[in-house]
């Protein structure tokens, strides 16, 4: 993910110098207070204390070749390597991934599907399947690749070149162990979600540890840049590009500029770093995000596409693809985009029922009724027995027969797929997942179709107040207004449901201002279950854990707020407005000597 040129003082040559076995039978695997002295030891007592932790970590080989996957466990047993498992697609590494927490992740890089390591990289990152602390080595024949990594968004700890020796793969592993133990305490604060300690540790990194500054250092100002200290973010990043160009910092400055206002200028670092460093993912992202905010929808379409371009396996990415697609009316780019969703994510356990309702919804737009009950039918194979992708298929079979002039039938579907839309919102609620908002708005669409208008109406209201800050899904409400010939309608009710967000959440805001901290803590909890969108549930938090500040930590309380903290995350890992309540939990959890639970 960051800079892979440093290593521990003469780690290298020692490594490469010292015969293995290594006599270190005698040394415990390292633990934290001698992670902390480390940078003290020689290097050759240095070097036997994290080839000795190696022995302690739990492998991965991901490689479609058994054969492949078995010399590679031959040669971590010859390094005392023994709790290792094996991969030999990209789906079965996300199920594994799920039930194991794995330290050392070895990935060849040409997979079984068109991805390759790197891709199956930025997937495992993005969803949030292996934390930061996971070493993550790409293997690979191909010279050039070492070329493409050092310019990627989220690059491997490391590379090997084939062939290489077991004492060579263990030189590099132990490298990538030092790392991530000198890194360790900033994982540690990320995963508790104290970004101010972070920060603290980010300094103590930089101060104490010149070699891994610059990984420091981006860290340090994509921290300030989540809490909202925008300013301080961006004069890190300006920092570093003083001392070198790298795409991460460009981009960090970017986006410190866009959020004060300075698109023009943050739109030409972001062509920039396109332009240098095309596999930079993240900006084609950000730089549709900035024609977005400019009214320039082609162009933020366009700038997705070349994402996807340089990316073709990103499922992530496709999606957005098609998203803005679909909202610039462009249903033929939305209809291909969508399918390379469902083609590319076939056999992950990733693939949601959203992604073919995207594609079938496409394709009753475009007329094509044949090919949305097909791809409704393959989704009920795939996800057989998920009550979201029956909801989908009975939503979808009703759009169908409407278009097909047969009300009645359509009707009755209706009435199934409301029926179904309670179960999933109820198990929804009991067991803290998520309800496809996207999905509701569909359904909507098929009640406005059948003459249920009623129906059609509250889900409407409930879907725009619970997702108000979701631009995307808002728009989606708006087309569905719009094709159902009532635009006006479809505004009237959005700026309604605007106002009444505003005055449901200033109650709640003027009595915490007037020193009532039970009054508000009473008024936002009852804005955040009567509508629970990102804004209310983060207020809520706040007021509940400003309010244990003041009189005293309440088991049942804190539980409260940190469900709401967890289901605003939920809604955008990334907010700012999270980040500075999920700081203010920490803080007061540690205030009474209470373990912060993971965000």
């Amino acid at each position: 993910m960051h800079d892979l040129s440093a290593a521990p003082p003469g780690q290298q040559r020692v490594a490469q110098s010292l015969p293995w076995p290594a006599k270190c039978s005698n040394l415990a695997a390292m633990s934290t207070s001698q992670a902390k002295g480390v940078s003290a030891l020689d290097n050759e007592e240095m070097l036997l204390v994290l080839q000795q932790a190696l022995t302690k970590k739990r492998v991965l080989i991901v490689d479609r070749h058994a054969p492949a996957r078995d010399a590679l466990r031959l040669m971590l047993g010859a390094l005392n390597v023994t709790m290792v498992h094996g991969a030999g697609n990209s789906a079965e590494v996300i199920r594994q991934v799920k039930s194991n927490r794995f330290d050392i992740i070895l990935s060849d890089f040409v997979l079984d599907d068109g991805r390759d390591g790197q891709q199956l990289l930025e997937e495992l990152r993005h969803a949030h399947l292996i934390p930061l602390s996971t070493v993550y080595m790409i293997i690979t024949s191909e010279r050039g690749y070492t070329n493409v990594v050092a310019l990627a968004e989220l690059a491997p700890d490391d590379y090997l070149i084939k062939p290489f020796t077991a004492e060579q793969l263990q030189a590099r592993l132990v490298r990538a162990i030092y790392k991530k133990h000198v890194l360790g305490r900033i994982y540690e604060q990320i995963e508790r979600g104290a970004l101010q300690e972070a920060i603290v540790a980010c300094d103590r990194v930089i101060q104490q540890q010149p070699a891994y500054m610059y990984d420091a250092l981006r860290f340090k100002g994509e921290f300030l840049h989540q809490l909202g200290r925008t300013r301080e973010a961006e004069e890190v990043f300006r920092r570093v590009l003083e001392g070198r160009v790298v795409p991460w910092a460009k981009m960090g400055l970017a986006m410190a500029l866009r959020d004060r206002g300075a698109l023009d200028e943050a739109e030409h670092l972001a062509e920039q770093v396109t332009q240098d460093a095309p596999e930079f993912l993240s900006a084609y992202d950000f730089l549709a995000s900035v024609h977005e905010a400019q009214g320039r929808m082609q162009e933020a379409q366009q700038a997705l596409q070349r994402g996807a371009d340089a990316s073709p396996h990103n499922t992530v990415r496709q999606r957005l693809v098609g998203d803005v697609a679909a909202r610039n009316k462009d249903l033929l780019a939305a209809e291909k985009a969508y399918g390379k969703v469902i083609e590319r994510s076939r056999g992950s356990s990733l693939r949601t029922a959203d992604d073919f309702a995207n594609l079938s919804r496409v394709l009753v737009e475009r007329g094509d009724v044949a090919a949305s009950r097909k791809i409704a039918a393959e989704m009920k194979r795939e996800l057989r027995g998920d009550k979201q992708a029956e909801l989908a298929a009975l939503v979808t079979e009703s759009l169908c027969l409407h278009a097909e002039g047969a009300g009645e039938k359509a009707k009755a579907l209706v009435d199934q797929a409301l029926a179904l839309q309670q179960t999933i919102a109820a198990e929804a609620a009991e067991k803290g997942r998520h309800a496809s908002q996207r999905l509701a708005v569909d359904l909507a669409h098929a009640c406005f179709a059948t003459g249920k208008e009623e129906a059609a109406d509250r889900i409407m209201r409930q879907v725009a107040a619970e997702n108000n800050e979701d631009t995307h899904l808002i728009d989606h409400i708006t087309n569905v207004f719009a094709k159902t010939g009532q635009p006006d309608a479809g505004k009237a009710l959005l700026d309604q449901v605007g106002k009444e967000i505003v005055e449901l959440n200033n109650k709640g805001v003027m009595a915490a201002r007037s020193g009532d901290l039970e009054g508000a803590v009473r008024l936002l909890i009852q804005a955040a279950e009567q509508v629970p969108n990102l804004q209310f549930l983060v207020n809520a938090a706040k007021a509940i854990f400003t309010l244990l500040d003041k009189k005293g930590w309440d088991n049942e309380l804190a539980g409260r707020a940190l469900d709401y903290l967890q289901r605003a995350q939920r809604k955008d890992r990334k907010s700012a407005k999270v980040a500075s309540a999920r700081e203010l939990y920490v803080t007061v959890a540690k205030k009474y000597g209470i373990k912060s639970d993971h965000g």
